[in-house]
């Protein structure tokens, strides 16, 4: 039996079939218009797993972050986002999985075989860099892509979502860790310490973030007025500054984001969508609006 991520629960559920609807929408329309039939259409999974999943509780390489991600005792045995994408029809002309973890990208090579009438190409690679040289190398004048950011938590950088918009020619699907890792980094009572910063910083491309999410507040105490630093955010603040962000770089957003909730109705992720391509945005998203609407 192939290696399976322990992961997932009913959200996941919910962020891949919005993912097969839109791309099953997306190949559709470059197979029935002609025009569209020119461009080579390419399928990116920048955090591909191994191409199964399991309703389990995470393992112990994956972060300490994602404990709200574990399922009870299940372990339904279940379809990735990369086979999802392998059995959409109209297909894509080309598949490209991108998976860091040897033992993931081993697993995903076995896809080779079990869809050997389809162009795979299998990069164990750390994402960004990956990306960066990608959307930097290829011919957009001939190529469209979508691209779908899964991460486990913050390891996608701006620099990253910048060169992907750069291109004018893919469209991004992306998994934003809302509660998982953003709103846990953002301390009360004070901002947060280096480390952190660095981290929010290289995931908004921007030190904006603090004079959105805190304020200077005063306080009267017995010795008169002191100035305290205070976290205003809350999911909808950091949600809105995220999405305000990918505007600025891509042609058209949806402003719609998912919520991916778990079993306590927390949201744990937002699944975005972004337009790079300026002639086919407008029906991009929407169709993105239709498919994120619960």
């Amino acid at each position: 039996m192939a290696k399976q991520q322990h992961f997932g629960g009913s959200w996941t559920d919910e962020k891949l079939e919005r993912l097969r609807k839109y791309l099953h929408a997306y190949t559709k329309i470059f197979a029935k218009n002609i025009k569209a039939q020119y461009f080579t259409t390419v399928y990116v999974d920048a955090f591909a797993g191994t191409g199964y999943r399991s309703k389990a509780s995470p393992t112990s390489q994956q972060p300490v972050i994602l404990e709200e991600l574990a399922a009870a005792d299940n372990q339904e045995f279940l379809k990735g986002s990369a086979r999802i994408a392998l059995e959409v029809e109209p297909p894509f002309k080309r598949y490209i999985f991108v998976e860091k973890n040897p033992s993931y990208a081993a697993e995903l090579q076995k896809l080779k075989t079990e869809f050997s009438t389809k162009d795979i190409m299998i990069v164990e690679e750390d994402a960004n860099v990956f990306l960066q040289n990608w959307c930097a190398k290829t011919d957009w004048k001939r190529h469209r892509a979508v691209v779908f950011l899964d991460p486990y938590g913050m390891e996608v950088e701006w620099k990253t979502i910048e060169s992907i918009a750069r291109t004018k020619a893919i469209d991004l699907w992306l998994l934003f860790p809302l509660g998982v890792a953003v709103n846990r980094l953002l301390t009360r009572g004070r901002k947060p310490d280096p480390a952190y910063k660095r981290a929010l910083d290289r995931m908004f491309g921007t030190e904006e973030w603090e004079q959105a999410f805190y304020s200077l507040q005063t306080k009267r105490t017995l010795f008169g007025e002191d100035q305290a630093t205070v976290k205003d955010a809350d999911f909808d603040t950091i949600e809105k500054f995220f999405i305000e962000r990918l505007q600025s770089v891509f042609v058209a957003v949806a402003e719609n984001p998912l919520p991916l909730l778990n079993s306590t109705n927390v949201p744990l992720y937002l699944l975005c969508f972004a337009a790079g391509n300026p002639k086919g945005a407008e029906i991009a998203v929407k169709i993105a609006n239709y498919i994120l609407t619960r």
